[in-house]
C-alpha cells in the first residue's frame, strides 16, 4: 500500500527539495496564524494572500476531484456579489464579499496542497495544535486576571483568546483537541503526558469561552471520534484500550471541570450559560423569531438582502448559517452551500474507514465538519477560517483516495497483462474490494 501511496522514490534536485520544505513551512505558518485574529486584516490573511498565488504560479494544480469545490465556492460567492446590487447602503458589503472569496480560495488551496503531498496533513495539525494551545493559554490567563493587561483576551467575562469573539474561539479549539485525543488513544505511552496536558488546556479554553455551540461541538465530536475508532479497529485488545483511555479521559476532564467550578465566577457564568434557551433566544424579536422573519423575507428576495443588512434591521446578526446564506448570498448561494456541505460529507464518508496514511486526519476533519453543520443552526460560520481548512482537508483526502484507486487499478491491469495474479496480504487495504465505498 505504501508503494502505491508514495510511489517510487523520485530524486529531487537540492534546490527543488529546499523549495518544497520552505513551501510546507509556509503552509504550517499560515495554519498557525489562523489562531490569532484579533483584528482584520490579520497576519493570517497577509501570509495566505502572499503564498496562495505563489504556490499556483510555481506549479500547484487543481485536480478534477477538487474542481467541484472550486466551482461551488465560486458560485456561492457570485451569489454574494449579486446581493450587493440590492443594497442601498453599500458600507462594508464589498469587503465582506471579498473576505468570503478569499476564504473560498483558501479552501481550494488547502485541498490542492494536501493532494500534492499527504504528509503535509501531519504538519497542518501540529501547527493547529500549537496555535490552539497558545491562544487558549492567553484566554485562560486573561479570564482569571493572572497577568496585568491580559484582559484584552476576554470579552463579556468570557475567554476569547486571540480572537474577536468567544463563539469563534471555542470551536477553533475543538479540532486540535480531537487530534490530541486520537494521539492519546493510538500513540505510545511516552507521549501521553504531553497529549493530556495539551488536551486539558484546550478543554479549559473551550469551557471558559462559555460558548454553548463550542460545548456541544466538543461533546459531539469526542463521542463521534471514539465511536468511529471503535468501528475501524477490529481487535478486542485495541477496542479495550480505547474504551479504557476514553473512560480515564472523561474522569480527568470531569475532575478538571469540578476544580474550575470552585471559582464562583466560573460557576455563576456556567450556570447562566448552560440554559438551553436564553432570554435573547426565545424573547420577542429574539434569535428564533429573527430566524422566522428572516426566512420569510428571504423568500421575497431571490438575490438576498446583502451582507449584514439583517443585522442592521434587527440589531443582531442571523446566527444561523442557512439563513445567512439566504440573506447574504441569495437563493444561488443558499443552494450552493447546501450542496457543498452534503457533497463534502458524502465524499469524506466514502473513505472514512479505509486504512490510509491520511485516514486519521480525514476522520477528524469529517467529524468536525459534521459538527459545524449542526451548530450552524444557531451560529454563523461563513467567515470562520478553520471551517474552510476543514473543507480543504476533506476534499484533498478525497483526491488522494481517487488517485490511490486509479494507481491500484493500473497495477492490477499491468499484472493481468503479464499473466500474474497480484494478491495483497490478507487484511491490508489493497486486499479489500475496490467497490467497498
Amino acid at each position: 500500500m505504501s508503494a502505491i501511496v508514495d510511489g517510487p522514490p523520485r530524486p529531487l534536485r537540492p534546490q527543488l527539495a529546499a523549495l518544497r520544505i520552505c513551501g510546507s513551512a509556509m503552509v504550517a505558518l499560515g495554519v498557525f496564524l489562523s489562531g490569532f485574529v484579533i483584528s482584520e486584516p490579520a497576519p493570517y490573511e497577509l501570509v495566505m494572500a502572499a503564498q496562495i498565488p505563489l504556490w499556483f504560479l510555481l506549479g500547484l494544480k487543481i485536480s478534477r476531484t477538487v474542481a467541484p469545490l472550486l466551482i461551488l465556492l465560486l458560485l456561492f460567492n457570485i451569489g454574494g456579489m449579486f446581493s450587493l446590487t440590492v443594497m442601498q447602503d453599500m458600507s462594508g458589503g464589498p469587503m465582506y464579499v471579498a473576505v468570503s472569496l478569499f476564504l473560498a480560495l483558501s479552501a481550494v488551496f488547502y485541498a490542492a496542497i494536501v493532494e500534492d503531498d499527504h504528509k503535509r496533513l501531519s504538519l497542518i495539525f501540529q501547527a493547529w495544535v500549537a496555535a490552539a494551545v497558545i491562544t487558549s493559554i492567553l484566554g485562560i490567563i486573561g479570564y482569571f486576571h493572572a497577568l496585568p493587561g491580559f484582559e484584552v483576551f476576554t470579552l463579556y467575562d468570557r475567554a476569547k483568546g486571540a480572537f474577536q469573539d468567544p463563539n469563534v474561539f471555542g470551536p477553533y479549539l475543538v479540532p486540535p483537541a480531537l487530534y490530541l485525543i486520537w494521539r492519546l488513544l493510538t500513540g505510545r505511552a511516552a507521549g501521553a503526558p504531553l497529549a493530556i496536558a495539551g488536551l486539558l488546556v484546550l478543554s479549559l479554553g473551550v469551557l471558559l469561552s462559555f460558548s454553548r455551540a463550542a460545548w456541544a461541538l466538543f461533546a459531539f465530536s469526542a463521542i463521534a471520534i471514539v465511536a468511529i475508532m471503535l468501528l475501524k479497529e477490529r481487535t478486542g485488545a485495541f477496542r479495550l484500550k480505547i474504551l479504557s483511555l476514553s473512560i480515564a479521559a472523561i474522569l480527568v476532564m470531569t475532575l478538571g471541570l469540578a476544580a474550575a467550578m470552585q471559582s464562583k465566577k466560573v460557576h455563576d457564568l456556567f450556570e447562566s450559560r448552560a440554559k438551553l434557551v436564553q432570554d435573547y433566544d426565545g424573547a420577542r424579536l429574539g434569535r428564533f423569531e429573527r430566524h422566522k422573519m428572516g426566512f420569510l423575507m428571504s423568500m421575497e428576495h431571490p438575490l438576498g438582502l446583502g451582507p449584514m443588512v439583517l443585522g442592521k434591521m434587527f440589531g443582531e446578526d442571523e446566527h444561523n448559517i442557512w439563513l445567512k446564506s439566504l440573506t447574504t448570498y441569495g437563493w444561488l448561494g443558499f443552494v450552493c452551500y447546501i450542496v457543498l456541505i452534503w457533497w463534502t460529507l458524502i465524499i469524506g464518508f466514502r473513505s472514512l474507514l479505509r486504512n490510509r496514511p491520511w485516514q486519521p486526519y480525514l476522520m477528524i476533519a469529517w467529524v468536525m465538519l459534521a459538527g459545524h453543520a449542526l451548530i450552524g443552526n444557531v451560529i454563523d460560520i461563513d467567515h470562520w477560517r478553520h471551517v474552510y481548512l476543514l473543507f480543504g482537508i476533506i476534499w484533498g483526502c478525497a483526491a488522494l483516495e481517487r488517485r490511490y484507486q486509479s494507481d491500484l487499478r493500473r497495477l492490477r491491469i499491468a499484472d493481468r497483462e503479464k499473466g500474474l495474479e497480484r494478491a495483497a496480504p490478507e487484511g491490508t487495504a489493497a486486499a479489500r474490494p475496490l467497490l467497498d465505498c
